[in-house]
């Protein structure tokens, strides 16, 4: 299980499994998607230890967590509560899920792709002469930009970290998808950056790709992130507890609280916040019901939701390496190869079976939703942070998956 733990804190992973019979833990009730439990039905969640798992510790960087998990149809949801205000949290509240809306986003690219409105193929320098500069970046294909393989330089790399009471001070800050890209390309006061590596060479982590795809989004519907994602997800799969702000601060309640600690050592609410066009908050329920319609190709046909599953490979025919360790690592913590698909990631688990899923992260929150492909586990978290996380994994969500995998009664 260690190695597994490493290679879980590598990928900025976190909870994903899951189980549960009918019981009552922390306040929380847990029964089966499939309609009451039956009386002896056999209990494979280990329900004292998920609820143990997501108790923040002294040391921890958090304040608390929500969670829910799934295994065969049987379902557990639970909270800490929040110990920077002693108050109880309802284990399905509003939370800034960061980036889990890159897997929204590629569901809408992906769309338009099987709409025949976009060419996965096709180059962003095609669909957005200028966009990147011709002496500097080699042609990127908008599938490189969904499978992290374009090599352009990440949002804002090369500017100096900010500290905290800086970060609390600008939380409402709101930038649009062409000044985010702008901002990054043609920054003022330093050099701009350029490719980490050729297109299509490896795979690094990338959110000024997600960027550009969601202004090619609005480019070619003509209409904002905001209302394709509502129109063609969140309205379909009647998703009331998900919402994309754009650029409203104000959060739905209930919410769970998100902090950032500044210089004097207390911790800031910075659950109101700003952002980009492509953020979004959602629920832990909510969020179940999206990757199970997902997986279950109720939002893409079979060809674009292969995609998704797709880990990119060479010329050679193999998987790609990745560009360094931030992520898909060997399990040692050294650059292994490709973990992620278009908007998902990818991680297995000791049984053979693999979790694929995505991880976000906004100020104040580290999130996680996963589940195995067939759906027999699912989960979705997250933590209530109170220190500048910067994607990586919560010591919280590492208990939260090691507990999910635990038999019960072990």
């Amino acid at each position: 299980m260690d190695k597994l733990v490493r290679r879980v804190s590598a990928l900025g992973l976190a909870c994903a499994a899951a189980v549960g019979t009918t019981a009552v833990v922390g306040g929380q009730a847990m029964a089966s998607e499939r309609g009451p439990a039956r009386a002896g039905q056999q209990q494979t969640l280990d329900v004292a230890a998920l609820q143990a798992a997501i108790q923040p510790r002294p040391g921890e960087g958090a304040a608390g967590a929500i969670a829910r998990v799934v295994k065969d149809g049987q379902v557990w949801q639970g909270s800490s509560g929040d110990t920077v205000t002693g108050r109880s949290v309802p284990a399905n509240a509003h939370f800034h899920i960061g980036s889990i809306s890159k897997t929204f986003e590629t569901v809408v690219v992906l769309q338009l792709a099987a709409e025949g409105k976009i060419d996965l193929d096709q180059t962003v320098q095609h669909y957005m002469p200028g966009l990147l500069p011709q002496d500097t970046f080699q042609p990127v294909t908008v599938r490189e930009l969904l499978d992290m393989t374009s090599g352009l330089p990440d949002v804002d790399q090369g500017a100096p970290a900010l500290p905290a009471d800086e970060l609390i001070a600008e939380r409402a800050e709101y930038r649009t998808f062409d000044q985010v890209i702008q901002d990054t390309l043609h920054p003022l006061g330093r050099p701009a950056p350029g490719p980490n590596f050729a297109p299509g060479t490896a795979q690094q982590y990338n959110s000024l790709g997600f960027r550009i795809a969601g202004k090619l989004i609005e480019q070619i519907t003509g209409n904002s992130f905001k209302e394709e994602v509502t129109e063609r997800i969140i309205k379909p799969l009647h998703l009331s507890q998900t919402s994309v702000p754009g650029d409203s601060t104000r959060m739905p309640r209930p919410y769970l609280h998100g902090y950032l600690t500044d210089s004097a050592g207390v911790p800031v609410d910075v659950s109101e916040q700003g952002g980009n066009p492509s953020n979004m908050i959602s629920t832990p329920l909510d969020l179940d019901h999206f990757i199970t319609a997902l997986f279950q190709g109720r939002l893409l046909p079979a060809a674009q939701l292969d995609e998704m599953f797709r880990l990119p490979e060479g010329a050679d025919g193999k998987t790609l390496k990745y560009f360094d360790d931030s992520n898909c690592t060997d399990g040692n913590g050294n650059p292994g190869t490709a973990c992620f698909g278009a908007g998902l990631m990818a991680t297995p688990l000791p049984d053979g079976t693999t979790l694929w899923g995505k991880t976000g992260h906004d100020l104040g929150y580290a999130n996680g939703m996963f589940a195995t492909r067939d759906l027999s586990m699912k989960g979705v978290f997250s933590v209530s942070t109170t220190d500048l996380n910067n994607g990586r994994a919560t010591a919280i969500s590492g208990r939260l998956l090691m507990a999910a995998l635990k038999p019960a009664g072990h």
